[in-house]
């Protein structure tokens, strides 16, 4: 029998709907198996795509999902026109010579109206913090700056310097087939295979829940790159383990965003800001995930032993193992699930690019998926089309997060504002390293309030990398130190996105939980800074001394994070706990001299804790 066709308004803007989604994933596959456009058409093609679903989508109240009126379509085909504009003028675009000629009176009226719609696409779609940030580097061009008004239309829409600039280059090329592999591991069910494998693994140990939100939010979050993503995910099914098994909601919540906020540093696919850092630094994504793979086990060290150690403090147990999936039904029965990612892996390491093993993988996961019964029924010719509907929209955040954040690299650009924010943090800091880099923290954490990871890294990028870089600090770990906050914003207070959406799962008090989150994450806040003093944490140098500051950070997370939640060996004393958290941050730096001071406070510390659970012990059976 033959679906009806629903020929209302809502059934004709849904198909619509469907059908440029399907052709926008279409396209950009076409682009990556026979080579990408040329810049102004890939780009803009990516960004007509992009602007076309939003204003289709996203009322003017933000509400996703809801039915376009008919101002939503008029300003549709207000945002498409300057775009249509570049293509149809295309040999006039490339010939015309950039800040000499002067624009005529359609290009700057085009110009005005592609920077309007870009931040008002924007903010239906992520918010008002990017737009405003965009607006007040405007007011700043043309107030304070006295950029002369022309130049700066040519810069922000005649060029690929401004909206098509890089960042949404990154997001035409490598953030949407990313998305899509994500969409198509979703809908093929590996999202399953994710939080069963991570049940089996650790479900049973004390505190258990949290664990599985630790290892099931690290599976995940390096497939879907978006923290909050991950959080609506994965937080249903793990925070009300967590609070079944005894912890407070605050908490629960607070491990689920520091959890799948990680996702974005984690190897091998990471979020859509990574390829931006790729983009800029110049170099391959197989070099910036084997520069994220240590910080990224850190940081997950870090959130297990939270776990434990507060579990441990609070007497929780794990799951009964008779309640728990067994590891070897779970790899029988979806294993074959992990084939895609290896695909990725297997092809970008031999020397394909990221977007063609995105592409792989995402081929790849239908086909894996017959192999088996247990998965055989998500292979459906809906299924397909609704994942490349997800992708698609998975996707404009992202763009129009990318085409927003163009507009600030216009005006700094032009402005020449990177140099004076540079001379101003160099001149702040009193040429204090220590200095610089905590301003640059700060900055970064206040920029991703309310914001994306990636605009808050291009922007940080634009601004002050170039100041710590000019202390001497290696570009990778300047990259990577600004990129990991950009990251760590969205479980900062007081606008923290990942602990908003967790605790909305929880039902618990946004303060209550974003404290715990930056509690959990702690050792986080430090980690980036000790990378910048030892590249080694990078893999940047020999092995001997890669293995060592790993191996020491490794130890000093955990003993850091049990200062910390007040347990070790056993409870800790106030002075244990102080003694615990200086040890943790001594091992966290590599330097040898640092580790074994470090390591002598633990033992200390350690000979203490066994010390009372003997005498406890003792008491104990006297008592009996």
């Amino acid at each position: 029998m033959t679906a009806k066709l629903d020929l209302s308004y809502g059934g004709i803007v849904r198909l619509a709907t469907t059908i440029i989604a399907v052709l926008m994933v279409i396209y950009h596959v076409w682009a990556i198996a026979f080579g990408t456009p040329e810049a102004v058409y890939f780009r803009g093609t990516h960004l007509l795509f992009a602007m076309t679903l939003v204003f289709i989508i996203h009322r003017r109240s933000g509400a996703p999902e809801g039915l376009p009126n008919a101002l939503d379509l008029v300003l549709l085909v207000v945002a498409i026109a300057p775009i249509l504009y570049l293509f149809v003028n295309y040999d006039y675009i490339v010939t015309r010579i950039f800040y000499v000629d002067d624009l005529s009176t359609a290009d700057m009226v085009m110009g005005v109206i592609m920077t309007v719609m870009v931040l008002e696409a924007a903010r239906r779609v992520i918010g008002w913090a990017l737009p405003i940030t965009a607006i007040v580097f405007l007011v700043y061009g043309l107030f304070i700056a006295r950029l002369e008004p022309m130049r700066m239309l040519d810069q922000l829409y005649m060029t690929t310097e401004g909206i098509f600039g890089i960042p949404l280059s990154v997001s035409a090329a490598y953030v949407l087939i990313f998305v899509l592999f994500g969409s198509f591991m979703e809908r093929t069910g590996t999202g399953q295979l994710f939080m069963d494998f991570a049940m089996s693994l650790t479900g049973h140990t004390a505190g258990g829940p949290g664990k599985v939100s630790c290892v099931s939010s690290a599976l995940f979050g390096t497939i879907s790159g978006s923290a909050v993503a991950n959080v609506m995910v994965d937080g249903p099914i793990t925070i009300p383990l967590m609070k079944r098994s005894g912890f407070p909601p605050h908490f629960a919540a607070g491990v689920e965003a520091v959890a799948s906020t990680g996702g974005q540093i984690m190897p091998p696919i990471m979020g859509a800001a990574a390829f931006v850092m790729a983009e800029f630094i110049g170099v391959s994504y197989a070099q910036v995930v084997i520069w994220a793979i240590i910080p990224a086990v850190l940081y997950y060290i870090a959130c297990f032993s939270a776990v434990h150690f507060e579990a441990k403090r609070r007497g929780i147990v794990g799951v009964p193992r008779s309640e728990l999936p067994k590891l070897g039904n779970v790899m029988r029965e979806r294993g074959h699930m992990f084939l895609p990612v290896l695909a990725i892996l297997v092809v970008m390491y031999s020397g394909f690019s990221a977007p063609m093993a995105a592409l792989a993988g995402a081929i790849a996961c239908f086909p894996v998926a017959a192999m088996r019964q247990s998965t055989r029924h998500y292979v459906t010719f809906g299924n397909l089309i609704g994942a490349c509907v997800d992708g698609a929209k998975n996707a404009l955040a992202v763009a129009l997060a990318c085409a927003a954040a163009g507009v600030v690299i216009a005006v700094v650009t032009l402005s020449g504002l990177g140099i004076v924010f540079t001379q101003y943090v160099v001149n702040l800091s009193q040429n204090f390293l220590l200095m610089a880099l905590v301003f640059t923290m700060i900055a970064g954490i206040v920029l991703g309030m309310g914001m994306p990871t990636t605009p808050a890294y291009i922007i940080m990028t634009a601004l002050l990398v170039p100041a710590i870089v000019k202390f001497g600090v290696l570009i990778p770990a300047a990259h990577m130190f600004a990129f990991y906050f950009a990251i760590l914003s969205a479980i900062t207070p007081p606008v923290a996105l990942a602990v908003f959406a967790a605790a909305g799962i929880a039902k618990s008090d946004l303060w209550a939980t974003g404290l715990a989150a930056v509690r959990i994450a702690a050792t986080s806040f430090i980690v980036p800074f000790m990378f910048v003093y030892e590249p080694a944490l990078l893999m940047i140098g020999d092995w001997p001394t890669i293995i060592w500051a790993s191996l020491t950070a490794a130890v000093g997370v955990m003993v850091f994070a049990a200062g910390l939640h007040g347990y070790f060996v056993t409870h800790s004393t106030l002075w244990q706990s102080v003694l615990l958290a200086v040890a943790g941050l001594l091992l966290i730096d590599p330097h040898v001299f640092t580790s074994v001071i470090g390591a002598a406070i633990t033992a200390v510390v350690v000979v203490a804790q066994l010390a009372a659970k003997r005498a406890a012990l003792k008491a104990e059976i006297a008592a009996e």
